[in-house]
């Protein structure tokens, strides 16, 4: 039977780049076992040592998780699709979030503002008065919260939490339309505040410079009537759906990688939590975030819409929202998906004997493996870029490895620097020295550090180190010329 399988963006890594193949098989799992045949790259990012399918990837036979079907053994027919759904970070209920709330009149200014909504009949006077008596907190300011809080604030939702512990850089006003120029260098609460008071200086702004950390969560989220999480790390996102289904508040959630989205919404109380599609985050360093791998700058607008939208009808009431379903948008090849996601029973948050009880006892940062991964990157010696540009004008003998993506190359050559992609390093260890030092460059300093794991478990036993924080201190300390992206 031949079964086309699509590949997410974040696992092309491993699959030569293909976004879809067409293989034989009569189930599920004999498709997916001769991906990993075809690809051999692909088998540590779709299993783990034990040979189970990773807790961060699901695997949809058209509409439907294999998990809520026959799981590996689920026939599959000629012209069926397959899609692998990792992590990237129902029902439809007609009543309201905010109960029965009749809300306070509306002023003539108010009903001037909001006429467009006013003329609709599914939101009308009742919707727009429950609109302004409304909370709502946005979890990060970036690409998807930015579009979030100025079509919230347009809508008329009367208090609107902000919580971000970054400032703007330049390289966020490609997408993060909230902020401009003259706001870099700013914390992003403040200026997505300045913003909303220009679009609807009706709104109420409350603002969190700091992290969602698990010991101020359930204190800013219980004041809320909905969250919606724009945020950009496991982390965050596991912290955020815990404290939701434990308060009884729905997750609005968001998800964006190069040119790929995902919403939905995780609600407890009527549906699958975010640990019922994702058990278990990926392991550290193997999905690459937006600041490594990119994001088309209108492609956060879009989801970001789409979970304000669903914000709109969970305070309004009616309509059909996206409990208990996941939209998958390909903007590059601008193709939309749903799928069907399905309560788990063993969940340890939101099933029948939950486990996890209390955000505060929960280790977060353990469960992400950040804990392992800050141990395993200090196995890793760096190196940095002013000791490698002395070594280099002295003459010495370096192996330097550059495992950026072919586009970011690009961008700028790092010179002296032999090109061998992640995924194709343990097969191509032979045309490195053991006897000479090998240093690795990315972006960041992170990739590098997987490299190096990489090849230490392959077996390569010679000198290798990171460049400290990639080409970007390189450009910072060493050479003016070079961009940073």
């Amino acid at each position: 039977m031949s079964v086309r399988v699509f590949i997410p963006t974040t696992l092309r890594l491993f699959t030569g780049q293909q976004s879809e193949v067409e293989l034989e098989g009569a189930t599920a799992g004999e498709v997916i076992a001769q991906l990993a045949d075809e690809y051999p790259e692909s088998r540590k990012a779709l299993y783990d040592e034990n040979g189970t399918l990773r807790s961060f990837i699901n695997v949809f036979v058209g509409q439907y998780n294999i998990k809520d079907l026959k799981g590996w053994d689920t026939p599959v027919g000629d012209g069926d699709e397959i899609m692998l759904i990792p992590a990237i970070a129902g029902g439809a209920p007609e009543d309201s979030v905010l109960g029965d709330y009749k809300g306070e009149k509306l002023t003539n200014d108010e009903i001037s503002r909001y006429s467009r909504h006013l003329l609709l009949k599914e939101v009308g006077v009742k919707g727009q008065k429950r609109l302004k008596g409304s909370k709502v907190l946005i979890v990060g300011l970036g690409g998807l919260g930015a579009p979030l809080a100025q079509y919230l604030a347009a809508a008329g939702v009367g208090t609107i939490g902000l919580i971000d512990h970054d400032e703007v850089e330049e390289s966020n006003l490609q997408r993060q339309v909230i902020h401009g120029k003259r706001d870099i260098g700013r914390p992003k609460v403040a200026s997505a505040k300045d913003s909303i008071r220009q679009i609807n200086p009706l709104v109420k702004v409350e603002t969190y410079n700091y992290r969602l950390t698990a010991e101020n969560a359930v204190d800013i989220i219980s004041g809320y009537d909905v969250v919606a999480d724009a945020s950009d790390n496991y982390q965050t996102r596991y912290l955020v759906n815990d404290a939701c289904v434990l308060l009884g508040k729905p997750d609005v959630f968001g998800a964006m990688y190069q040119f790929e989205g995902q919403a939905t919404i995780y609600y407890g109380k009527e549906g699958p939590c975010y640990r019922c599609m994702y058990p278990a985050p990926p392991p550290p360093g193997l999905v690459p975030s937006c600041a490594m791998g990119g994001v088309v700058g209108v492609l956060p607008g879009i989801i970001g819409t789409i979970q304000a939208n669903e914000v709109i009808k969970l305070i309004v009431g009616g309509g059909e929202n996206l409990i208990g379903r996941l939209v998958s948008f390909d903007a590059w090849r601008l193709r939309w998906r749903e799928l069907k996601i399905c309560k788990d029973p063993a969940c340890p948050v939101c099933g029948e004997n939950p486990t996890i009880t209390q955000v505060t006892e929960y280790d977060y940062e353990d469960f992400c493996g950040l804990r392992a991964q800050e141990e395993e990157d200090e196995t890793v010696e760096g190196i940095g870029p002013r000791e490698l540009k002395r070594r280099l004008d002295a003459g010495e003998k370096i192996t330097i490895i550059d495992v950026r993506e072919p586009h970011e190359r690009a961008i700028a050559k790092f010179p002296q620097a032999k090109v061998i992609p992640i995924g194709q390093l343990e097969r191509r260890q032979n045309e490195l020295d053991p006897a000479l030092d090998t240093v690795f460059i990315c972006k960041e300093g992170k990739r590098s550090i997987l490299a190096v794991r990489t090849l230490r478990e392959a077996g390569y036993t010679g000198p290798m180190y990171n460049l400290k924080d990639g080409t970007n201190a390189w450009a910072r300390d060493v050479d003016k010329s070079f961009p940073i992206y």
